[in-house]
């Protein structure tokens, strides 16, 4: 079977931005809406700490949420009845107003679009460690919130986290498709081209950038731009 799906990472490949100008920017924010229960230094930390909790998580009976929520609980005294409802009301209004902390690129929505003509099904292969209020915001960052993607992977429906391969698979049987007719599009070649070892074609977007010591091998390489001619020149048509 040839390839018929495209998952696409979204943070540094659809929507460029500094990772570093973003997390701090995103975690002062987010720290200071619940300032008023816990100190930001600690709150910070312990996100920190039971994000860590999802990413290493192999749990398939637990969505990243449940495992998240589970370990902050745990390890803080908040009442979850008032302290998660602030955090889901800063991801649903004020996290959209972080737009300055990312780059977003025309390019995304054109690569997007050309697949969509040549008859490929997308999914938004996003690590699921956010909410969907917030993903569906840097969609819209992006340029790309009105897309028909198959599948949009977030924290509240996905059970395991990049780079745990059993991330792959998920999607997989949530599709009812073949790994082999996938190709994971992205710019971490590590998170991203780990997809090649549940037998998915790679292509690592990188810019220019130098290769890690941790890249693993992918089947195709390029900036945005190149991955545009791809889409356009080089994969067949399905329709």
């Amino acid at each position: 079977m040839g390839l018929t799906t495209l998952l696409f990472d979204l943070d540094g490949t659809l929507l460029p931005m500094d990772n570093d100008t973003f997390t701090k920017g995103y975690f002062k924010h987010l720290a200071a809406s619940v300032a008023h229960l816990l100190p930001p230094e600690q709150f910070v930390a312990q996100v920190w700490a039971s994000t860590k909790a999802m990413v290493k998580s192999d749990d398939e009976a637990l969505s990243n949420e449940q495992v998240f929520k589970a370990d902050f609980l745990q390890s803080l005294p908040v009442d979850e009845g008032a302290f998660f409802p602030i955090i889901e009301r800063f991801y649903a209004q004020q996290f959209g107003e972080l737009s300055h902390l990312s780059e977003p690129t025309p390019l995304a929505r054109e690569i997007l679009l050309a697949a969509l003509e040549k008859g490929y099904k997308l999914v938004l292969a996003t690590n699921p460690l956010f909410p969907r209020p917030a993903t569906l915001h840097r969609m819209r960052w992006a340029g790309i919130d009105d897309l028909p993607f198959e599948l949009v992977t977030t924290y509240e429906d996905s059970h395991f986290c990049k780079p745990n391969p059993n991330y792959y698979r998920e999607i997989v049987q949530k599709l009812g498709v073949s790994s082999e007719s996938c190709m994971m599009i992205g710019n971490d070649a590590y998170e991203d081209l780990i997809a090649g070892t549940v037998g998915m074609q790679t292509y690592w977007v990188n810019n220019g950038e130098q290769a890690p010591e941790q890249r693993l091998p992918f089947d195709h390489q390029g900036t945005l731009h190149d991955l545009l001619q791809y889409v356009r020149v080089e994969l067949p048509a399905l329709r």
